[in-house]
């Protein structure tokens, strides 16, 4: 299997993986004998809704990256590239690889092809020529703030549709729902699933 097999198999395990957390997820019996009957229906009807809310932000960022011809692993670095640069950092390729947690030649050929795709742009590094420092595009700038800021305004005017007690509310529940479900990696401990291997991994 060569190393785009291999990264194209461990994307589909993650995405397989994903849709059986959700499965489980929405019309899960949980067993909770300490929880009122009465309040059981109520408590399922806010897990759905949780379950459908991740359900339309997977297809939302599913259909950005196919609109823009990307694979998971470009939206990924060009997320990181943007978010990096409008903080005032120059990125180098050294930074995206260890962000990636890919070798130099997995990230030359990201950026290669994000390149090619008019993407990204390099150019010598101003405070060391023997690096190089990247550059997101302007019209790939562009449409990210203009599609992400889209999204971001229908989420803000949703949330200001709530009462500001209502608002409370909803932030202290988001919070303490983050985290109890932080990743616990004690919860898989034993488990006899396969584990997918990273990218650039070799296969035993």
């Amino acid at each position: 299997m060569n190393p785009r097999q291999r990264a194209t198999k461990a994307v589909d395990v993650v995405h397989d993986a994903d849709l059986l957390v959700h499965a489980s997820t929405e019309g899960a019996v949980v067993e909770a004998p300490d929880v009122a009957a009465v309040d059981r229906d109520g408590i399922t009807a806010v897990m759905n809704a949780l379950a459908r809310l991740r359900d339309a932000e997977r297809e939302l960022a599913e259909a950005s990256r196919e609109s823009m011809a990307l694979s998971v692993q470009d939206m990924r670095a060009l997320r990181y590239l943007v978010t990096v640069i409008r903080e005032g950092e120059l990125v180098t390729p050294t930074m995206l690889g260890q962000h990636m947690q890919t070798s130099p030649a997995s990230t030359t050929k990201l950026l290669n092809r994000l390149e090619r795709a008019g993407h990204i742009t390099r150019a010598l590094h101003p405070d060391d020529r023997r690096a190089l420092r990247i550059d997101v595009a302007p019209r790939t700038e562009a449409l990210i703030q203009r599609v992400v800021g889209r999204q971001q305004a229908r989420r803000f005017y949703a949330a200001s549709r709530l009462s500001r007690e209502h608002r409370d509310i909803v932030t202290a529940f988001l919070n303490d729902m983050t985290n109890a479900i932080s990743v616990d990696r004690s919860e898989w401990a034993g488990s006899d699933l396969p584990v997918p291997r990273k990218q650039d991994e070799p296969e035993g």
